[in-house]
């Protein structure tokens, strides 16, 4: 009896010890991604990012926020602006677990969580990522394992826009 209640609270100890490492979880534990995650919570997509997934997630870097225009993030940030700050986060995520060695090998367009919009993500000696302004993120560090999913650090804020050109 003694043997199956020990046995019980260490495996409650270690699902809990697994479940905090969510994506969520890595990057509020990493100062790197502040504004990342101060934008997470103001959508109200913490839990979800928390949740089971699996979820690929392309992590701005906060020099990535602060590159934006002036007031483009305080803006994004206000209560009345949650609809289009979620569209820009979930431009972020693909509901599927994607490392780096699974991205198909060239240029080819893979779709975030925020259906009506696609990335055309290069993988070639690197990985790039081009979104609907034309412009280019770099994974600068790929493959951050979490429970839930994977992390790519990019170096830019992906902004939804028109389809962009991939080939």
């Amino acid at each position: 009896m003694i043997r199956t209640t020990l046995i019980a609270a260490v495996m409650a100890t270690a699902a809990s010890t697994a479940s905090a490492n969510t994506i969520v979880d890595i990057a509020a534990g990493d100062e790197r991604f502040s504004t990342l995650v101060a934008a997470v919570t103001a959508a109200g997509l913490a839990d979800t990012l928390s949740g089971p997934g699996p979820f690929t997630v392309y992590a701005p870097l906060n020099d990535a926020f602060a590159a934006l225009p002036d007031g483009t993030v305080e803006t994004l940030l206000l209560p009345e602006n949650k609809e289009q700050l979620t569209n820009v986060l979930l431009y972020h995520v693909d509901d599927r677990q994607l490392n780096a060695n699974q991205f198909a090998p060239g240029a080819n367009y893979y779709k975030p969580i925020l259906a009506s919009e696609r990335l055309c993500i290069t993988a070639h000696s690197g990985v790039t990522i081009a979104d609907g302004t034309g412009e280019v993120a770099n994974v600068v560090v790929a493959d951050i394992q979490a429970d839930n999913g994977v992390i790519h650090v990019i170096d830019k804020v992906l902004l939804p826009g028109t389809r962009p050109a991939c080939h």
